[in-house]
């Protein structure tokens, strides 16, 4: 069928609490900005299929928390992902600062080979508080061989552009979804998705 997709990928949005993971995903999924939304504790989850050159992708999009009480509910959700989206708020340079150690995360419980990365800047709506420059941003990205856009989940700001450049690069690898994916605990058919490691009560699918 036309409309079946052609692989299911799991995404990851990480970064620091408060740099506006959550609003970024729903605008992404749902297009909507919710200024009051709550912090997530441990993992949220959605699922939303896109066009991809042509054919159906699904993406089962992860959103960790960045607190570091929940930290350690996080790392089996690494297992099996084939993107990260890695973000931080141009008006906090602690978020920017923190970088690095997220980035040592994935490293350390991604196990996928060629897992590719996408820096996002959030925020950039908010001009007068910011701290962090593109060239900040641009430079931080070169070093550790990501990809990057700066995006406000408040305007919706490239934040459809970011999600599809970073699927178009996994597709253009092959081997990080060409293999069935059933087997990982998601079913194509039903258009379900298990998660690999039990929630204890911290994770609500959307």
């Amino acid at each position: 069928m036309a409309d079946t997709p052609i692989t299911t990928l799991k995404l990851l949005i990480i970064g620091e609490s408060g740099v506006g993971k959550s609003s970024l995903l729903l605008r992404f999924t749902d297009d909507t900005f919710d200024p009051e939304v709550a912090a997530t504790i441990g993992v949220d989850f959605k699922v939303k299929t896109m066009t991809v050159n042509g054919n159906p992708v699904k993406l089962a999009i992860w959103d960790t928390a960045g607190q570091e009480r929940f930290r350690t509910l996080t790392p089996s959700y690494y297992r099996g992902a084939q993107g990260v989206i890695l973000v931080y708020d141009v008006t906090s340079r602690s978020s920017f600062q923190k970088l690095e150690m997220w980035l040592g995360e994935v490293d350390a419980y991604a196990n996928r080979p060629g897992m590719v990365k996408m820096l996002v800047a959030n925020k950039i709506d908010n001009k007068k508080d910011r701290v962090i420059t593109r060239d900040d941003g641009l430079k931080f990205a070169r070093k550790h061989s990501t990809l990057f856009i700066e995006c406000s989940a408040r305007t919706a700001d490239n934040v459809p552009t970011a999600f599809e450049e970073l699927v178009e690069k996994i597709i253009q690898t092959p081997g990080l979804w060409e293999q069935n994916l059933a087997a990982k605990g998601v079913n194509l058919d039903d258009q379900t998705v298990a998660v690999e490691a039990p929630c204890g009560g911290y994770c609500s699918v959307l």
